[in-house]
């Protein structure tokens, strides 16, 4: 059990420890000489014979010193709260408590200390102060205990108190990544760098590889202390404390607020999405965007709340919120967090996090404030997915989500109405129902394209997914269109995509300026007119004909053999036919043959060649040609 003190500044919170412990947690020179403490304390002692080890955190109870205090509040499973008996309750008692409150402290001890020093009575009126500042919140059935430290009265009562709840104490789960929140780093000679902290989740071995984060270094354990005691393993709930070792790693690399996490698990972030509550206590209202002192893990840093329910949260109220950080942090999802002004002078509130990966873009939109009610009210991954994936039109990263639940890949399984869809960009999840209502959708904006422009093959991929305007990834759209393809629900002609019955048409002003066209390229035979003569000819201008062309060649009537000169389908057929004679004479066939064939200059002859190469019907061995017998165009022209 990991217990942490609580309490204002000179109510006894170092000596209490000592007279439980025998140990003294101020051990700097500083503390010391001011009788203050200014940093965090460690301590490990035996409540009772056989009792193991419980590790006590001693905080500072100065005002000027709560950013150290809320490091070492981190992950303990018991706060003693100590108010001294000639003070009574007192303001850092007050922030202190609201602190713990709001990170979820499961359990609480008050230890009220000093009593050498008042009468009686005022024992009992200090108590009365306690109950009633614990009465309206979760530790309102908190034992109290009146102790002396001097004089040892009621320090046993106090140690059976945290007997007893040790032993009621629920073990934490050591599923997910390891996580340990890094309070202190330091160098001990002939073993290298040390860390510590309190371990949040999962486990870690000696000889495992881990992840300090946020700046992404892998290091190496070469050895570790689980509650102040030599192991090969550390599990969450306990303090460590881990020899790491990596190349170029130095002790100034290192410093409070980093973490130490599972490699898999590493995945920092700048935008937080978080359930806000505002202390009851705040005088004023909470405006949109203020800034703020985040305090998550051991981390402090600055960050702007943007609100998501609304401009402004009033004292005690809740709302969904987003937090921009000026610098990477890491959590995962039910992490708490505290809010302290931006002067660092009072805590304003505190919130849990909702989603660690927040978006950037309709963080207020209906479907996302959607989705962070369920997460919300759902702590469960498996329980969560179906009613995030109904919210969710682009899908979900199962690897995001394995982030950000703490929940490794092959841990959990997927619901019966949930499909993962591989994309080259790796899998994501989807509801089976909104799959297949994409494709249905996909379908619909490609009949109505067609309905559009009749006179076209069909749009390309990437004009197809800004036409269908659905709110997918390139990569998931890719594959959604593919699965189509596979079904033959969709073809493709070349690079065109179509439905399968589509045929392109001519609207009647192209009709008409086709049947103008048609004779000049039937009558010019083997050697057709460039588009300006043609242009010329029907009085049109270049780009009209032009355009007229190649949606006749993308219906298979003219072939584009180099950019402004057409040959029509019955032509080509005609030059195959030729081609294939020659190839009757000798399979090699050669550039003069063909010229002399058809009867036009080499470059003419060669720029055709250089088209049915293209299209299949021959293959360029050095300066001939061979008829590539299972081309498409040889057979049809032999049948």
């Amino acid at each position: 059990m990991i217990v942490g003190t609580a309490g204002h500044i000179d109510h006894g919170k170092t000596s209490l420890l000592q007279a439980l412990t025998g140990q003294s947690g101020d051990r700097r020179p500083q503390e010391r000489e001011r009788g203050m403490t200014i940093d965090l304390g460690y301590l490990y002692a035996e409540l009772a014979p056989g009792a193991g080890l419980s590790g006590f955190i001693d905080v500072p109870g100065h005002e000027k010193f709560t950013h150290n205090m809320l490091a070492g509040a981190q992950g303990i499973d018991l706060v003693l709260l100590v108010v001294a008996a000639d003070d009574g309750v007192m303001p850092q008692t007050r922030e202190h408590l609201a602190i713990v409150q709001l990170l979820g402290i499961p359990r609480a001890l008050v230890a009220i200390t000093k009593c050498d020093r008042v009468e009686a009575g005022r024992v009992e009126e200090v108590q009365r102060q306690v109950l009633d500042l614990l009465a309206a919140g979760p530790f309102a059935d908190a034992p109290v205990i009146a102790v002396s430290s001097v004089t040892g009265e009621g320090v046993d009562a106090l140690r059976e108190a945290l007997l007893q709840a040790q032993n009621e104490a629920a073990a934490r789960s050591v599923t997910g990544g390891f996580r340990l929140a890094i309070d202190r780093a330091f160098s001990v000679a002939g073993a290298g760098i040390v860390v510590t902290g309190t371990a949040l989740s999962g486990s870690v071995n000696v000889g495992e590889k881990l992840m300090l984060a946020p700046a992404g270094k892998a290091v190496r354990v070469r050895g570790l202390h689980a509650q102040n005691q030599a192991a090969e393993q550390a599990v969450a709930g306990q303090r460590v404390a881990l020899n790491i070792s990596a190349e170029r790693l130095e002790l100034m690399h290192i410093h409070r607020g980093q973490w130490l996490l599972a490699e898999w698990l590493h995945a920092a972030t700048q935008r937080l999405d978080i359930e806000f509550q505002l202390l009851p206590e705040e005088p004023r209202n909470f405006e949109h965007f203020q800034p703020v002192h985040l305090h998550l893990g051991t981390q402090d840093v600055i960050a702007r709340v943007a609100l998501l329910e609304g401009s402004r949260l009033n004292p005690g109220e809740r709302m969904f919120a987003q937090l921009l950080t000026n610098a990477p942090v890491h959590a995962v999802k039910g992490d708490r967090l505290i809010l302290r002004d931006h002067s660092a002078q009072r805590t304003l509130g505190g919130g849990i996090v909702l989603d660690p990966f927040a978006p950037a873009r309709q963080r207020r939109s209906p479907e996302r404030l959607a989705q962070l009610k369920v997460l919300a009210i759902t702590a469960d991954l498996e329980q969560a997915l179906p009613s995030l994936l109904e919210h969710s039109p682009g899908g979900l990263d199962p690897q995001r989500l394995a982030r950000q639940f703490n929940r490794p890949r092959d841990g959990w399984t997927l619901p019966e109405n949930v499909r993962q869809i591989e994309t080259r960009q790796g899998p994501v999840l989807f509801n089976a129902q909104r799959w297949g209502i994409l494709k249905f959708t996909l379908l619909e904006q490609l009949a109505r394209l067609h309905e559009q422009e009749p006179d076209q093959m069909g749009p390309d991929r990437d004009r197809l997914r800004r036409f269908s305007g659905l709110n997918l990834e390139r990569a998931t759209f890719i594959s959604l269109l593919d699965e189509l393809l596979v079904a033959g629900s969709i073809s493709a002609s070349g690079p065109w995509l179509h439905l399968p019955d589509h045929q392109v048409r001519l609207n009647a002003d192209d009709e008409n300026l086709w049947q103008l066209l048609q004779p000049l390229f039937e009558d010019a035979g083997f050697d057709p007119p460039w588009v300006r003569d043609v242009a010329h000819a029907v009085g049109q201008d270049d780009a009209t004909v032009r355009l007229l062309l190649r949606k006749l060649a993308r219906l298979g009537l003219m072939h584009q053999v180099v950019r402004d000169l057409f040959f029509s389908d019955i032509t080509l057929r005609q030059i195959a036919a030729v081609l294939l004679r020659l190839a009757e004479e000798n399979p090699q066939i050669q550039v003069t043959a063909f010229r002399d064939a058809l009867g036009l200059g080499r470059k003419r002859s060669i720029q055709i060649l250089e088209y049915l190469d293209r299209l299949g019907l021959t293959r360029r061995i050095g300066d001939r040609r061979q008829i590539r017998l299972d081309s498409a165009l040889a057979t049809s022209v032999v049948n």
